[in-house]
């Protein structure tokens, strides 16, 4: 038995889709655990690059199982959308599994999600108003709808029925907007679901038996840890477990069967939406990071802020994810600076400090304290570890002594082939 998990461990958009695809031709089956589609995967293969929202890198494999997790909540128009998307470019879906305990995303969720964050004015968490919290808020409510639903037609359209009429009354009474059109909603998810039936089954089942029989099987989180509901920078982040404590409830396995925890890093900071960042760059090295690492989002097209590496949080990460390996992506990006940062304490009040904060009131007064690094000049058709320019090697390995993990995969380039392996993840 090999289980693996594959996270984000900053503010997401690390690269993980690259470095999921990369590690799928590893594994037997890859399994995503949490959120939904307002995450946002790209992966290049050849000349061809492919945006993923819900459907795990894994799915560019067909000979190997992609699963959705019961953790994740899943708007069935996106899911549908996506799997025509994959069809148009010949990538065959039929290897495509979704938790019969997932929860449904419905209209209501979107239109609450647009009207609350709305009303919150300068207070905005800056959500992507996929319906995504709204959804979870239904499953912690215990009104949220199931896969497991959809197989029983007149029980599915009742409870639909009943939760459009009580959001309608938020809606309307609270929100003093438009209500949603019952009928239309109805008629819609009943098309849907005849569509998704096919892929609905019993993950439990399926994964206890692959994990019995040895199989190699890959975890993918989307997000990153820092937007984790409990650990993140609370309120700014997503409402789910990005974190390797999601796998187990996220995918329905025993926590003690998850062996490795493989986590995603950039070579520097970048973070979507509002909220603390201590690195954070706002001058022309912020602006030419951004530019040449091409840092917008998957999803909403946001341009990404950006900022020096942060071992503090890297640290922190690295010891609530139990994380056993690194990858470090966008070393190219890198590439052409005379000088790099690396941020490794925080100064509070006067003191240095080398943990994270729990709050924002905290972290907002803390200042970052930088050691300065040699840059490197542009590489180009490397193979392997050693042909990396020296100052690439030495910020690697400076990472690896102050976070205490070592970094087992770099990625020099959006391609499959620009990975280097130093060992065997698995």
């Amino acid at each position: 038995m090999s289980t693996l998990v594959l996270l984000g461990a900053q503010w997401g958009d690390e690269g993980k889709g690259k470095i999921t695809d990369y590690l799928s031709k590893e594994s037997d089956l890859v399994v995503r655990y949490q959120g939904g589609d307002n995450a946002g995967h790209t992966v290049e293969i050849g000349e061809n690059k492919y945006k993923l929202h819900l459907i795990p890198s894994g799915i560019f494999y067909n000979e190997k199982l992609s699963i959705i997790g019961n953790g994740v909540v899943i708007n069935p128009h996106s899911l549908l959308k996506e799997i025509e998307y994959l069809n148009n470019k010949g990538i065959d879906t039929s290897n495509l599994r979704i938790s019969n305990r997932a929860h449904i995303i419905f209209p209501y969720h979107l239109k609450l999600d647009e009207l609350q964050e709305r009303n919150k004015g300068k207070e905005k968490i800056g959500t992507t108003v996929k319906g995504i919290g709204p959804c979870y808020r239904d499953k912690i409510d215990r009104v949220g709808i199931r896969m497991c639903d959809i197989f029983y037609k007149d029980m599915f359209e009742e409870k639909l029925r009943k939760n459009i009429r009580d959001k309608n009354k938020i809606i309307e009474n609270v929100y003093e907007s438009e209500p949603l059109n019952e009928d239309e909603i109805v008629e819609e998810y009943l098309g849907y679901i005849e569509k998704i039936k096919k892929y609905v089954i019993d993950i439990t089942v399926l994964l206890d038996e692959k994990i019995k029989s040895g199989n190699k099987i890959l975890f993918e989180g989307a997000q990153g840890t820092l937007l984790d509901i409990d650990y993140g920078t609370y309120p700014y982040l997503t409402s789910s477990h990005p974190t390797s404590g999601g796998v187990a409830v996220g995918a329905g396995i025993s926590p003690f069967r998850l062996k490795k925890a493989l986590g995603v890093v950039k070579a520097y900071t970048t973070r979507v939406g509002k909220g603390p960042f201590p690195t954070e760059l706002h001058d022309e090295i912020g602006d030419k990071i951004r530019e040449k690492g091409f840092e917008f989002g998957t999803t909403t097209g946001r341009a990404r802020r950006c900022g020096w590496l942060d071992l503090v949080m890297l640290k922190y990460s690295a010891r609530i994810n139990g994380l056993t390996s690194l990858a470090l992506t966008k070393v190219d990006t890198l590439c052409g600076f005379d000088k790099l940062k690396l941020c490794i304490g925080y100064e509070l009040d006067g003191e240095i400090i080398d943990y994270f904060p729990a709050s924002l009131e905290t972290l907002s007064k803390c200042k970052p304290v930088y050691e300065e690094i040699d840059g490197w000049e542009n590489f180009d058709n490397i193979e392997n570890y050693d042909e990396l320019p020296k100052n690439v090697k030495k910020y690697i390995e400076r990472i690896e002594r102050l976070v205490g993990v070592n970094v087992d995969i770099v990625s020099i380039g959006p391609k499959r082939k620009e990975t280097i392996m130093r060992k065997d993840i698995f």
